[in-house]
Protein backbone atom coordinates (compact mmCIF):
# COMPACT_ATOMS: atom_id res chain seq x y z
CA UNK A 1 0.00 0.00 0.00
CA UNK A 2 1.11 3.55 -0.69
CA UNK A 3 2.51 5.74 2.03
CA UNK A 4 0.29 8.30 3.72
CA UNK A 5 0.84 11.92 4.66
CA UNK A 6 -0.11 12.05 8.36
CA UNK A 7 -0.36 15.07 10.63
CA UNK A 8 -0.59 14.81 14.42
CA UNK A 9 -1.51 17.87 16.47
CA UNK A 10 -1.13 18.22 20.23
CA UNK A 11 -1.06 21.70 21.78
CA UNK A 12 -0.15 20.74 25.33
CA UNK A 13 2.87 21.25 27.56
CA UNK A 14 5.36 18.79 29.02
CA UNK A 15 5.44 15.03 28.60
CA UNK A 16 2.76 12.90 30.23
CA UNK A 17 0.66 9.98 29.01
CA UNK A 18 -1.06 11.75 26.09
CA UNK A 19 2.23 13.15 24.82
CA UNK A 20 3.92 9.75 25.13
CA UNK A 21 1.13 8.08 23.15
CA UNK A 22 1.38 10.76 20.45
CA UNK A 23 5.16 10.43 20.19
CA UNK A 24 4.94 6.64 20.00
CA UNK A 25 2.45 6.78 17.13
CA UNK A 26 4.51 9.36 15.22
CA UNK A 27 7.60 7.20 15.63
CA UNK A 28 5.79 4.00 14.67
CA UNK A 29 4.56 5.44 11.36
CA UNK A 30 7.44 7.64 10.21
CA UNK A 31 9.42 4.79 8.61
CA UNK A 32 6.70 4.12 6.02
CA UNK A 33 4.75 7.38 5.96
CA UNK A 34 5.45 11.12 5.93
CA UNK A 35 4.63 12.34 9.45
CA UNK A 36 4.30 15.91 10.70
CA UNK A 37 3.73 16.84 14.35
CA UNK A 38 2.23 20.26 15.18
CA UNK A 39 3.09 21.62 18.63
CA UNK A 40 2.69 24.94 20.35
CA UNK A 41 5.93 26.86 20.95
CA UNK A 42 5.55 26.56 24.70
CA UNK A 43 5.53 22.77 24.67
CA UNK A 44 8.39 22.37 27.14
CA UNK A 45 7.56 22.00 30.83
CA UNK A 46 9.18 24.28 33.38
CA UNK A 47 11.43 21.35 34.21
CA UNK A 48 12.76 21.27 30.63
CA UNK A 49 10.83 18.18 29.52
CA UNK A 50 9.29 18.08 26.03
CA UNK A 51 7.73 15.63 23.62
CA UNK A 52 10.45 16.56 21.11
CA UNK A 53 13.01 14.70 23.21
CA UNK A 54 11.21 11.41 22.44
CA UNK A 55 10.65 11.87 18.70
CA UNK A 56 12.30 9.96 15.87
CA UNK A 57 14.32 12.50 13.79
CA UNK A 58 12.30 11.47 10.74
CA UNK A 59 9.21 13.11 12.25
CA UNK A 60 8.86 16.66 10.92
CA UNK A 61 7.88 19.23 13.57
CA UNK A 62 6.15 22.59 13.23
CA UNK A 63 5.64 24.87 16.21
CA UNK A 64 2.73 27.31 16.20
CA UNK A 65 1.84 30.26 18.43
CA UNK A 66 0.87 29.63 22.04
CA UNK A 67 -2.14 31.95 22.08
CA UNK A 68 -3.13 32.31 18.42
CA UNK A 69 -2.12 29.01 16.82
CA UNK A 70 -4.73 28.85 14.07
CA UNK A 71 -2.79 30.72 11.38
CA UNK A 72 0.29 28.62 11.99
CA UNK A 73 -1.66 25.39 11.86
CA UNK A 74 -3.48 26.40 8.67
CA UNK A 75 -0.17 27.30 7.04
CA UNK A 76 1.43 24.00 8.12
CA UNK A 77 -1.51 21.99 6.77
CA UNK A 78 -1.50 23.88 3.46
CA UNK A 79 2.21 23.23 2.98
CA UNK A 80 2.19 19.57 4.08
CA UNK A 81 -1.04 18.58 2.27
CA UNK A 82 -2.00 15.70 4.61
CA UNK A 83 -4.24 12.75 3.86
CA UNK A 84 -5.31 12.55 7.50
CA UNK A 85 -5.02 14.79 10.55
CA UNK A 86 -4.95 13.21 14.01
CA UNK A 87 -5.86 15.53 16.90
CA UNK A 88 -4.91 14.85 20.51
CA UNK A 89 -6.68 16.49 23.46
CA UNK A 90 -9.31 19.20 23.42
CA UNK A 91 -7.45 22.28 22.20
CA UNK A 92 -6.09 20.81 18.97
CA UNK A 93 -9.46 19.14 18.29
CA UNK A 94 -11.28 22.45 18.70
CA UNK A 95 -8.84 24.23 16.41
CA UNK A 96 -9.05 21.52 13.77
CA UNK A 97 -12.85 21.70 13.82
CA UNK A 98 -12.69 25.45 13.18
CA UNK A 99 -10.27 25.05 10.28
CA UNK A 100 -12.45 22.40 8.60
CA UNK A 101 -9.67 20.90 6.43
CA UNK A 102 -10.26 18.86 3.31
CA UNK A 103 -8.28 15.95 4.77
CA UNK A 104 -9.84 13.24 6.92
CA UNK A 105 -9.83 14.09 10.63
CA UNK A 106 -9.66 11.86 13.69
CA UNK A 107 -9.20 12.44 17.42
CA UNK A 108 -8.10 10.09 20.18
CA UNK A 109 -10.12 10.27 23.38
CA UNK A 110 -7.18 10.39 25.76
CA UNK A 111 -9.69 11.60 28.35
CA UNK A 112 -13.29 11.70 27.18
CA UNK A 113 -15.57 13.76 24.92
CA UNK A 114 -14.82 16.90 26.94
CA UNK A 115 -15.86 19.41 24.32
CA UNK A 116 -18.41 19.82 21.49
CA UNK A 117 -15.81 19.84 18.70
CA UNK A 118 -15.07 16.14 19.02
CA UNK A 119 -18.37 15.66 17.17
CA UNK A 120 -16.89 17.49 14.17
CA UNK A 121 -14.21 14.84 13.65
CA UNK A 122 -14.67 12.22 10.94
CA UNK A 123 -13.52 9.56 13.40
CA UNK A 124 -12.90 9.03 17.10
CA UNK A 125 -10.57 6.53 18.74
CA UNK A 126 -11.71 5.07 22.05
CA UNK A 127 -8.87 3.68 24.13
CA UNK A 128 -11.29 2.29 26.74
CA UNK A 129 -14.73 0.71 26.42
CA UNK A 130 -16.35 3.09 28.91
CA UNK A 131 -15.64 6.05 26.60
CA UNK A 132 -18.45 4.89 24.29
CA UNK A 133 -20.91 5.96 26.98
CA UNK A 134 -19.79 9.59 26.65
CA UNK A 135 -20.06 9.82 22.86
CA UNK A 136 -23.30 11.68 22.03
CA UNK A 137 -25.96 9.69 20.19
CA UNK A 138 -25.96 12.47 17.59
CA UNK A 139 -22.37 11.74 16.55
CA UNK A 140 -22.31 10.62 12.89
CA UNK A 141 -18.62 9.83 12.47
CA UNK A 142 -16.89 6.48 12.81
CA UNK A 143 -15.76 5.12 16.16
CA UNK A 144 -12.72 2.86 16.46
CA UNK A 145 -11.75 0.79 19.50
CA UNK A 146 -7.96 0.89 19.59
CA UNK A 147 -6.01 0.18 22.78
CA UNK A 148 -3.48 2.54 24.28
CA UNK A 149 -0.02 1.71 22.95
CA UNK A 150 2.68 0.09 25.05
CA UNK A 151 6.36 -0.45 24.29
CA UNK A 152 7.56 -3.33 26.49
CA UNK A 153 10.39 -2.13 28.66
CA UNK A 154 13.84 -3.67 28.87
CA UNK A 155 14.36 -6.24 31.61
CA UNK A 156 16.80 -5.33 34.37
CA UNK A 157 18.98 -7.92 36.02
CA UNK A 158 19.30 -8.29 39.80
CA UNK A 159 22.38 -6.07 39.96
CA UNK A 160 20.66 -3.27 38.01
CA UNK A 161 17.53 -3.51 40.15
CA UNK A 162 19.57 -3.35 43.35
CA UNK A 163 21.41 -0.27 42.08
CA UNK A 164 18.15 1.43 41.10
CA UNK A 165 16.63 0.69 44.50
CA UNK A 166 19.66 2.33 46.14
CA UNK A 167 19.17 5.40 43.93
CA UNK A 168 15.56 5.55 45.10
CA UNK A 169 16.66 5.35 48.73
CA UNK A 170 15.64 1.75 49.43
CA UNK A 171 17.86 -0.88 51.02
CA UNK A 172 17.59 -4.57 50.02
CA UNK A 173 15.51 -5.19 53.15
CA UNK A 174 13.06 -2.32 52.54
CA UNK A 175 9.57 -2.87 51.18
CA UNK A 176 9.34 -0.30 48.39
CA UNK A 177 5.92 1.16 47.57
CA UNK A 178 5.99 3.09 44.30
CA UNK A 179 3.92 5.55 42.32
CA UNK A 180 4.63 7.11 38.92
CA UNK A 181 2.92 10.04 37.25
CA UNK A 182 2.28 13.73 36.94
CA UNK A 183 2.15 15.47 40.31
CA UNK A 184 -1.38 16.80 39.88
CA UNK A 185 -4.34 16.63 42.23
CA UNK A 186 -6.22 14.31 39.87
CA UNK A 187 -3.47 11.70 40.34
CA UNK A 188 -4.22 11.42 44.07
CA UNK A 189 -0.66 11.17 45.36
CA UNK A 190 -1.67 13.06 48.49
CA UNK A 191 -3.99 10.13 49.23
CA UNK A 192 -1.15 7.65 48.75
CA UNK A 193 1.14 9.59 51.10
CA UNK A 194 -1.53 9.65 53.81
CA UNK A 195 -2.36 5.96 53.29
CA UNK A 196 1.33 5.05 53.59
CA UNK A 197 1.52 7.07 56.82
CA UNK A 198 -1.55 5.30 58.26
CA UNK A 199 -0.39 1.84 57.16
CA UNK A 200 2.65 2.06 59.46
CA UNK A 201 4.57 -0.57 57.50
CA UNK A 202 7.81 -1.71 59.15
CA UNK A 203 10.97 -1.34 57.04
CA UNK A 204 9.11 0.31 54.16
CA UNK A 205 9.65 3.28 51.89
CA UNK A 206 7.38 5.26 49.55
CA UNK A 207 8.73 6.74 46.32
CA UNK A 208 6.64 8.79 43.87
CA UNK A 209 8.40 9.39 40.54
CA UNK A 210 7.27 12.41 38.52
CA UNK A 211 6.97 16.18 38.39
CA UNK A 212 4.11 18.65 38.39
CA UNK A 213 2.45 21.65 39.94
CA UNK A 214 1.58 19.78 43.17
CA UNK A 215 5.20 19.11 44.09
CA UNK A 216 5.48 21.71 46.85
CA UNK A 217 2.22 20.71 48.49
CA UNK A 218 3.13 17.02 48.36
CA UNK A 219 6.64 17.71 49.67
CA UNK A 220 5.14 19.38 52.75
CA UNK A 221 3.04 16.27 53.34
CA UNK A 222 5.97 13.83 53.26
CA UNK A 223 7.07 11.98 56.35
CA UNK A 224 9.84 9.57 57.24
CA UNK A 225 10.66 7.05 54.56
CA UNK A 226 8.90 9.01 51.78
CA UNK A 227 10.45 10.82 48.81
CA UNK A 228 9.74 12.62 45.54
CA UNK A 229 12.78 11.99 43.31
CA UNK A 230 11.31 14.05 40.45
CA UNK A 231 11.03 13.32 36.73
CA UNK A 232 13.23 10.47 35.54
CA UNK A 233 13.86 9.46 31.96
CA UNK A 234 14.13 5.87 33.24
CA UNK A 235 10.74 5.95 34.96
CA UNK A 236 9.72 2.72 33.21
CA UNK A 237 12.70 0.97 34.82
CA UNK A 238 11.54 2.04 38.26
CA UNK A 239 8.54 -0.30 38.25
CA UNK A 240 10.94 -3.25 38.42
CA UNK A 241 12.45 -1.78 41.60
CA UNK A 242 9.07 -1.51 43.35
CA UNK A 243 7.61 -4.26 45.55
CA UNK A 244 4.11 -2.92 44.88
CA UNK A 245 2.87 -0.22 42.50
CA UNK A 246 -0.04 2.06 43.45
CA UNK A 247 -2.19 4.23 41.17
CA UNK A 248 -4.24 6.35 43.61
CA UNK A 249 -5.92 8.64 41.05
CA UNK A 250 -9.12 10.54 41.64
CA UNK A 251 -9.68 10.39 37.87
CA UNK A 252 -7.97 8.10 35.37
CA UNK A 253 -9.44 7.49 31.90
CA UNK A 254 -7.17 4.58 31.08
CA UNK A 255 -4.09 4.26 33.25
CA UNK A 256 -0.99 3.90 31.09
CA UNK A 257 1.00 3.58 34.32
CA UNK A 258 -1.04 0.49 35.22
CA UNK A 259 -0.08 -1.12 31.90
CA UNK A 260 3.56 -0.21 32.46
CA UNK A 261 3.45 -1.73 35.95
CA UNK A 262 1.87 -4.92 34.59
CA UNK A 263 4.59 -5.04 31.93
CA UNK A 264 7.18 -4.93 34.74
CA UNK A 265 5.38 -7.74 36.56
CA UNK A 266 5.03 -5.78 39.80
CA UNK A 267 1.84 -6.31 41.91
CA UNK A 268 -0.68 -3.53 41.21
CA UNK A 269 -3.08 -1.62 43.47
CA UNK A 270 -5.29 1.07 41.92
CA UNK A 271 -8.23 3.28 42.71
CA UNK A 272 -11.49 2.16 41.10
CA UNK A 273 -11.36 4.87 38.44
CA UNK A 274 -12.77 3.89 35.07
CA UNK A 275 -9.54 3.09 33.25
CA UNK A 276 -7.75 0.97 35.87
CA UNK A 277 -11.02 -0.75 36.77
CA UNK A 278 -11.36 -1.81 33.13
CA UNK A 279 -7.75 -2.99 32.86
CA UNK A 280 -7.92 -4.96 36.10
CA UNK A 281 -10.88 -6.97 34.85
CA UNK A 282 -8.37 -8.51 32.39
CA UNK A 283 -5.27 -8.66 34.58
CA UNK A 284 -4.66 -9.29 38.30
CA UNK A 285 -4.62 -6.45 40.76
CA UNK A 286 -6.61 -4.92 43.59
CA UNK A 287 -8.94 -1.92 43.45
CA UNK A 288 -9.95 0.39 46.30
CA UNK A 289 -12.74 3.00 46.35
CA UNK A 290 -11.70 6.38 44.95
CA UNK A 291 -10.41 8.62 47.73
CA UNK A 292 -10.68 5.94 50.45
CA UNK A 293 -7.40 6.35 52.32
CA UNK A 294 -8.19 3.72 54.95
CA UNK A 295 -9.00 1.11 52.30
CA UNK A 296 -5.71 1.85 50.55
CA UNK A 297 -3.80 1.65 53.84
CA UNK A 298 -5.39 -1.75 54.52
CA UNK A 299 -4.31 -3.00 51.07
CA UNK A 300 -0.77 -1.78 51.67
CA UNK A 301 -0.64 -3.70 54.95
CA UNK A 302 -1.97 -6.82 53.23
CA UNK A 303 0.56 -6.65 50.40
CA UNK A 304 3.38 -5.97 52.85
CA UNK A 305 2.41 -9.03 54.87
CA UNK A 306 1.80 -11.46 51.98
CA UNK A 307 4.47 -10.26 49.50
CA UNK A 308 2.76 -11.49 46.30
CA UNK A 309 5.25 -12.60 43.63
CA UNK A 310 5.98 -10.86 40.35
CA UNK A 311 4.08 -12.20 37.36
CA UNK A 312 4.36 -12.28 33.59
CA UNK A 313 1.35 -10.92 31.68
CA UNK A 314 0.47 -11.19 28.00
CA UNK A 315 0.08 -7.54 27.00
CA UNK A 316 0.54 -8.13 23.27
CA UNK A 317 -2.86 -6.56 22.49
CA UNK A 318 -1.34 -3.23 23.61
CA UNK A 319 2.04 -3.53 21.90
CA UNK A 320 2.87 -0.58 19.67
CA UNK A 321 3.21 -2.44 16.33
CA UNK A 322 -0.31 -3.85 16.77
CA UNK A 323 -1.76 -0.45 17.70
CA UNK A 324 0.08 1.26 14.83
CA UNK A 325 -1.42 -1.17 12.30
CA UNK A 326 -4.92 -0.71 13.70
CA UNK A 327 -4.52 3.07 13.65
CA UNK A 328 -3.29 3.04 10.05
CA UNK A 329 -6.33 0.93 9.07
CA UNK A 330 -8.60 3.53 10.72
CA UNK A 331 -6.81 6.30 8.80
CA UNK A 332 -7.28 4.52 5.47
CA UNK A 333 -10.96 3.88 6.16
CA UNK A 334 -11.58 7.55 6.93
CA UNK A 335 -9.52 8.75 3.96
CA UNK A 336 -11.51 6.54 1.58
CA UNK A 337 -14.81 7.77 3.04
CA UNK A 338 -13.71 11.41 2.81
CA UNK A 339 -12.57 10.99 -0.79
CA UNK A 340 -15.89 9.38 -1.71
CA UNK A 341 -17.73 12.29 -0.08
CA UNK A 342 -15.67 14.84 -2.02
CA UNK A 343 -16.32 12.91 -5.24
CA UNK A 344 -20.08 13.04 -4.69
CA UNK A 345 -19.92 16.75 -3.81
CA UNK A 346 -18.00 17.59 -6.98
Amino acid sequence: MSGLRIVHAILSKGFAGSERATAEMCNAHCAEHAVLLILKRGHMSRHGVSIRQWLDPRVEVVEVGNWLPRAGMERALAEFRPDVIHAHLRRSTRLLARIRPRAATIATLHLTVNGPNFQDMDGLICIAKWQHDDIPASYRGRVFDINESLIPNRRLDAVQIAALRRELGASPADYLVGGVGRLARSKGFDLLIEAFRRAQLPAARLVIVGEGRERRRLARQLGAGMSLPGFRTDAKDCYQAFDVFVSPSRSEPLGRVVLEALDAGVPVVASATRGPAEILTRYPGDLFPIGDVDALAALLRRYHERRPPRMHHDLSAYHLPVIARETEAAYRELIAAKQALHAVAS
